[in-house]
């Protein structure tokens, strides 16, 4: 089994560990789903930025979290080393990013506030808007390379791809949609320019 695991003494309130965990599931687009037999929460999808899975639960004020990505072989890929490093990336970087806000101090005290689905007090929850305005610059970079360069117009084409599925759920999610639409775009220019280019090197060569 090779997971990305982390094990974090929080306690904190059950309720706020849920309502953090519940805001990033959504905001990511993770879905329960099934991993060979074992529950687990999945995004991502198979042909561009690939499956990433997560479990994760809390007692007795510990934190326990496993993630993973799908491999190309239907095994289990951690968050670290080289291959399928442009997607382990942001994933093992958003997590942390959850852990430091399940990590974040509570307010003692003061005014209780309760916003509709919000929790009682206030707190910092997940924050995706960054991702959505890098879907849309790796969108316009994939399809203006595309046209040149067609490997690197696939490449920020998938890259967009993921960080625009990420950005959905931020209060960018517009700019979000327009990216992933350019990374799309990219990725079948860059397909038909490489298409292109070897039909044209093929009637060379004959």
């Amino acid at each position: 089994m090779a997971r990305y695991v982390r094990e974090v003494v929080l306690n904190k309130p059950g309720d706020f560990v849920q309502f953090i965990m519940d805001d990033y599931l959504r905001k990511n687009g993770f879905v329960m789903s099934d991993w060979k037999g074992e529950p687990a929460f999945r995004t991502g999808d198979a042909a561009i930025e690939g499956y990433k899975y997560l479990k994760w639960g809390y007692m007795n004020g510990v934190f326990h979290l496993e993630a993973w990505m799908k491999g190309t072989f239907g095994g289990e890929w951690n968050l670290d080393g080289f291959v399928g490093s442009l997607q382990k990336k942001p994933y093992r970087e958003s997590l942390e990013q959850l852990l430091v806000l399940l990590g974040q101090p509570l307010p003692q005290g003061g005014q209780m506030q309760q916003m509709p689905g919000g929790y009682p007090i206030p707190v910092q929850t997940s924050d995706n808007t960054g991702a959505a305005t890098m879907a849309l610059v790796f969108g316009i970079l994939s399809v203006v390379t595309g046209f040149f360069i067609p490997i690197l117009g696939i490449l920020f084409g998938c890259l967009g791809f993921s960080r625009a599925r990420m950005g959905g759920g931020s209060t960018k999610a517009g700019m979000a949609t327009v990216g992933k639409v350019l990374s799309i775009i990219g990725i079948i220019v860059s397909i038909g320019m490489w298409a292109l280019n070897f039909i044209i090197a093929m009637g060379m060569l004959y």
